[in-house]
């Protein structure tokens, strides 16, 4: 199952990162090591609440303005 991993730089160092499929996060020193926990907290996850595809999610980008 192809998921979605989003990674924000953590203010303490390393990164937080979030499925946003199923709401799950995790954090690691690397982007490596942040992959590694989320894929397992969503295993985790994926074991207690099954997932029904719906198909791949569509990633963008906006912007705003700095002064909102």
């Amino acid at each position: 199952m192809m998921l979605t991993a989003v990674l924000l730089p953590a203010p303490e160092g390393g990164f937080t990162a979030l499925n946003p499929e199923t709401g799950s996060t995790s954090q690691g020193e690397s982007i490596e090591e942040a992959i590694a926990n989320l894929r397992e907290a969503t295993e985790l996850y994926l074991e207690e609440f099954p997932l029904a595809s719906a198909g791949q999610p569509l990633i963008t980008t906006f912007q705003v303005s700095e002064h909102a």
